[in-house]
């Protein structure tokens, strides 16, 4: 059965059906919409749960023991099926359909997947899920940079606040469409304000007023090879339960510009000439030492080194990625 996005809630509130699938290529939206069906299934007595991610060695036959075996601790469970590639491969895709045939009792499961494309929804599995009235199916299309700063806006009201259409520009700006760093910009703000409506002067001074830890100074701290602060500060931000993946996202973003920029200058431009599309105009001087550090090669590696730490923030690569992230920030 397809449900709408915003429909999920108030499907949740009539009935809980013995499937949900939650697909989505952001990693916000699909968080959210699968907390919304935990907590659901948590007012309703579902107290246990069970994870299981599939990678390339996975065996499907632990969704069918589970699903056959009667909890041992609690009446009612959750059994969540996490699939990163978004494709279950035959084993899985038959595993999923005799599930739907025969739901385990007193059970919930919640498969979490990429957005699967148009191919994918026409495979038999995915239309028995997507046919079927046992299950839930939640596509989730992704936010557009034109749909952001409305997307921004009902964040807000969500808050109780209310913002200038310049502010939201700003926020949208400033995050690059990583929902993640929106979602934290918009709470960093209802700690730093006590204001209703947020105009340009009420977030610059927010902002400006804040001794908090902030994930884009991290980044100037970095750039500007101060590697003590730069430690410091990404103790903070973890200390103050800030996701590996926002700020990794802000590091690699400007990873990916000094390589870029450092391969433009290997081939002739002037340091002046690539530095010029810099914003704000204030960065110019840091990012011109970076490029004085180091050539492509290295900005290359660290993509890669940054490429690693994405996979072991999700579980697909052994380490630890907050160790990880110390080292990448060593290496700047």
């Amino acid at each position: 059965m397809r449900l709408y996005p915003e429909k999920l809630s108030g499907q949740l509130k009539k009935q809980l059906l013995p499937v949900y699938l939650i697909s989505s290529d952001d990693p916000l939206l699909q968080q959210e919409a699968s907390d919304t069906v935990r907590q659901a299934c948590r007012a309703q007595g579902y107290t246990e749960r069970q994870v299981f991610s599939v990678e390339r060695s996975f065996n499907w036959n632990q969704l069918r023991e589970a699903s056959a075996t009667l909890s041992l601790f609690a009446e009612k469970r959750i059994l969540e099926v996490r699939i990163p590639s978004g494709k279950p491969g035959d084993q899985g895709a038959l595993v999923l359909q005799e599930y739907l045939a025969r739901p385990a009792e007193d059970t919930v499961l919640l498969i979490s997947l990429p957005r699967l494309d148009g191919n994918t929804l026409r495979t038999k599995w995915a239309k028995a899920l997507q046919d079927s009235p046992l299950c839930g199916f939640v596509q989730i299309p992704v936010i557009t940079p034109e749909q952001l700063p409305q997307w921004l806006n009902q964040r807000l009201k969500q808050k109780g606040l209310s913002a200038d259409t310049e502010v939201l520009e700003l926020i949208s700006d400033r995050v690059e469409g990583n929902l993640l760093a929106a979602a934290q910009e918009i709470e960093k703000l209802t700690l730093l304000t006590d204001a209703k409506h947020l105009d340009s002067a009420t977030v610059q001074n927010a902002i400006a007023d804040s001794a908090r830890y902030d994930i884009f100074t991290l980044v100037d701290a970095a750039l500007a090879s101060d590697t003590p602060r730069s430690l410091r500060i990404l103790s903070g931000l973890r200390a103050e339960g800030n996701e590996v993946p926002v700020i990794l996202w802000a590091l690699a973003r400007d990873i990916r510009q000094l390589s870029l920029f450092a391969a433009q200058i290997e081939q002739g431009q002037s340091m002046q000439q690539v530095t010029n599309r810099v914003w704000p105009a204030s960065r110019k001087p840091i990012i011109q030492k970076a490029l004085q550090r180091h050539p492509a090669q290295h900005w290359q590696k660290l993509l890669q080194d940054a490429q690693l730490i994405d996979e072991q923030a999700k579980g697909q690569a052994p380490g630890s990625a907050w160790l990880s992230l110390e080292q990448l920030l060593l290496k700047f």
